[in-house]
């Protein structure tokens, strides 16, 4: 008799505690209905380590209250990339609970709100580049990314915003990714033009596209097949390494930049100034040697390494002339080299075709 009664004790407890559940989630329900996120927030954190031994009902209450809320702040570009992310998370998790129980009373809504998401988060991404937003803009492309990677365009955009606000650690991270998945950017893009705005604008899909023209907002449908990605990734790639001082990895990317296309007048510049930067190191190595036959020894070896790496960068420079003959910046190049290492004939040869 003992037993069953604490047994009836515990559901009791349960009965109690999920009632209480409840009770505090239509406090939070109510002051999302208000629009007091905050205050919601705080009553859902309160409610939080409970959560997880709940019924499957007030689990999906909680998880689908939680998204709203985080939902509303992105919205309304509050922290958006960081809020985008908790609520993505918490629909989530009303999808994962519902397909457990069987019993789908969200699913369709938290599906609705994750596009509706997405699509205003790129929305968003796309308007804080316009205007040199391009951390925000970063982020945002980022965590829409992280979401659904399959849309890698996301990733892309994140890398390229990241180099224009010359956050080139991000950029460094978010171009290595690219290259990790081989993106090339190649694919069909989708076009139509804004009836009210007479902007042209990019649609995800075919299908997308034909259902707004189908409600009469967009016209002048445009399909347009973008070339590869791929030097530009490399290039990028080249290019923050080098602003970090890396030479090394900056050597290495643009040397593969120059694989994709031979003609990348870009990568041949810098390649030769990067060799030039091989040679400040190699000098800085000889300014601190002594005086010892050891050292001595060692000095006469880097001073021919020397010369060689600053000979190295000619090729580049040559290349560079015959991609565009009259490039200022090859031409003072190699000038300089050629004055270093007292190519006198070749000197004189190029100054006077000038």
């Amino acid at each position: 008799m003992k037993k069953n009664l604490k047994i009836v004790s515990l559901f009791l407890m349960i009965s109690i505690g999920a009632f209480a559940q409840k009770e505090e989630l239509k406090e939070a329900q109510s002051y999302y209905a208000k629009g007091k996120n905050q205050e919601a927030l705080a009553v859902l954190k309160k409610i939080e380590y409970q959560i997880l031994n709940a019924p499957d009902e007030v689990k999906t209450d909680y998880f689908f209250t939680k998204g709203n809320v985080y939902k509303d702040l992105a919205t309304k570009n509050v922290d958006a990339a960081s809020n985008f992310a908790l609520a993505s998370a918490a629909y989530q998790d009303v999808l994962l609970y519902e397909n457990e129980s069987r019993n789908y009373k969200y699913a369709f809504k938290a599906s609705s709100a994750l596009k509706e998401m997405k699509s205003k988060l790129v929305d968003g991404a796309y308007s804080d580049y316009k205007i040199g937003k391009f951390k925000e803009s970063a982020d945002k492309s980022y965590e829409v990314y992280l979401f659904d990677k399959k849309d890698t365009l996301n990733l892309f955009n994140a890398a390229s915003s990241s180099l224009a606000g010359k956050d080139y650690n991000a950029a460094i991270k978010y171009f290595e990714e690219l290259k990790r998945i081989n993106y090339s950017g190649k694919g069909m893009v989708f076009y139509a033009t804004n009836k009210k705005t007479k902007q042209e604008e990019v649609f995800i899909s075919m299908s997308a596209r034909e259902s707004s023209i189908n409600e009469g907002l967009y016209e002048k449908p445009r399909n347009f097949n973008p070339p590869s990605k791929k030097e530009e990734i490399l290039v990028s790639l080249g290019f923050s390494y080098l602003e970090r001082n890396d030479f090394r990895n900056a050597e290495k990317y643009y040397e593969d930049g120059l694989k994709v296309n031979q003609d990348c007048l870009t990568c041949c510049l810098n390649l030769a100034y990067v060799k030039v930067q091989f040679r400040k190191e190699i000098q800085d190595q000889m300014s601190s040697l002594g005086t010892s036959a050891n050292e001595m020894k060692q000095f006469d070896k880097l001073d021919a390494q020397k010369d060689e790496v600053v000979k190295s960068a000619i090729p580049y420079l040559k290349k560079a002339l015959v991609i565009e003959p009259k490039n200022e910046n090859a031409v003072k190049s190699l000038l300089g080299i050629y004055r270093s290492l007292n190519m006198t004939k070749e000197y004189n040869a190029l100054k006077g075709g000038m």
